[in-house]
């Protein structure tokens, strides 16, 4: 018999709090465990009996309960629950978890979760655009947490703006699909690349670009949820490795040649994500360069091509390349496709806002070898990368037909 997949459901103290007895109801009545843990202020709007009635299990909501249960409802919880959604999410709750802070149930509940956080914003339209409500989100989102986007509309409080909670179909649908993901890649070997190239200068100085890698991460752990077998070649990064990912680490664009080209023949799919810089110093010094008077001068050679090498030696794998331009989008991508021989490219351009390099959002035009195109809207990468699955997925299938 399966086991019953078990969402943790942390409660609040804000206005939308009564909204989330609908949300306990619906993943209830779809057959989800689900455990509630309630602040003590989320409790001044709604009581813990309307969740222990719609979820059939106890609220949790003093952290030193005497009940014997207590264990069982703290660490237990956070080591069971296959999901996580905190809703509302104040601004409170999430400087707290941004800050690895832990002075009550929910939040000691949150810094020992194993399993997806999703959080789900829910404040006044200031608090909401306080850098430093945006400066917590963006660390959370950059860890991995995921973040269902407040809506827009007249508040609590009577201002207009965003911060009202998010739809709950929105919230019901962003924890199904972390739960619910198909395994269609199961005995698959995905190899991703990710990151920028580092080409040294001398002992100080490098050449490089404006990747951080992060596109190339969540198509690695898309692809590890889906059920492949993933080898993740990656430039340097800030970026913490995904969980059950084969990680290899390199700098340069030639390290990353001979690693890509190691693991080619053995792996069914590759997703060339990272920024591989073309051109390195002719020269490298070994000694750092010192400053002088008048201009210097670098001697550029080209660096190897790891796309059209791959292109060129393909023989039963699927290749997937990357586009990042800013202008002529589709032209430039589909040049950059054939003259690669790549299955399938992703092209977005990097100059438009929620599209370029370091951001949490990803907004791509995604082509293949059939001249079919399909335009995705700005999502989150981490949505993105499941998005590009999908289109491989659908091209695989048509390449068996």
């Amino acid at each position: 018999m399966l086991r019953r997949k078990v969402i943790a459901v942390g409660i609040t103290g804000g206005i939308a709090a009564y909204k989330v007895a609908e949300l306990v109801s619906r993943l209830t009545k779809k057959g989800y465990e689900v455990h509630v843990i309630m602040t003590a202020s989320a409790q001044k709007f709604i009581t813990p009996l309307t969740f222990r009635t719609l979820s059939g299990n106890p609220v949790i909501t003093d952290m030193f309960d005497p009940s014997p249960l207590w264990n069982v409802q703290h660490v237990s919880l956070a080591e069971k629950a296959d999901a996580f959604v905190v809703v509302p999410a104040t601004a409170n709750i999430i400087g707290k978890i941004a800050n690895g802070l832990a002075d009550d149930m929910l939040s000691t509940t949150v810094m020992a979760a194993q399993c997806p956080v999703v959080l789900a914003p829910a404040m006044n339209v200031h608090m909401w655009e306080n850098p430093v409500v945006q400066s917590n989100i963006k660390k959370l989102e950059e860890l991995g947490y995921r973040l269902v986007d407040p809506g827009v509309g007249r508040l609590a409080c009577g201002t207009e703006g965003k911060g009202r909670l998010a739809d709950i179909d929105c919230i019901e649908q962003a924890l199904i699909s972390l739960l619910e993901k198909p395994k269609d890649f199961f005995g698959k070997k995905v190899l991703v690349t990710a990151g920028p190239t580092r080409e040294a200068i001398d002992p100080v100085r490098y050449l490089t670009n404006h990747s951080t890698g992060k596109m190339g991460y969540e198509i690695a752990r898309a692809a590890k949820e889906r059920g492949a077998e993933v080898f993740l070649v990656s430039g340097p990064t800030n970026l913490a490795d995904p969980e059950g990912v084969i990680v290899e680490r390199v700098v340069s664009a030639r390290e990353m040649f001979r690693a890509v080209s190691d693991k080619y023949e053995q792996v069914d799919i590759v997703i060339k994500a990272a920024a591989v810089a073309d051109y390195r110093p002719k020269q490298t010094s070994a000694e750092k360069i010192k400053k002088a008077d008048g201009e210097m001068s670098l001697t550029l050679e080209r660096n190897p091509d790891i796309l059209w090498e791959l292109g060129r030696k393909k023989d039963h794998q699927l290749l997937v390349g990357f586009a990042a331009e800013t202008g002529n989008l589709i032209e430039f991508a589909q040049n950059k496709m054939e003259r690669k021989n790549l299955d399938m490219i992703v092209a977005n351009n990097v100059s438009e806002e929620g599209a370029g390099f370091g951001g949490v959002t990803n907004k791509v035009t995604i082509l293949n070898r059939y001249g079919e195109l399909k335009e995705l809207p700005q999502m989150t990468k981490y949505d993105t990368a499941h998005a590009i699955l999908d289109q491989i997925r659908l091209l695989a299938d048509t390449n068996k037909s």
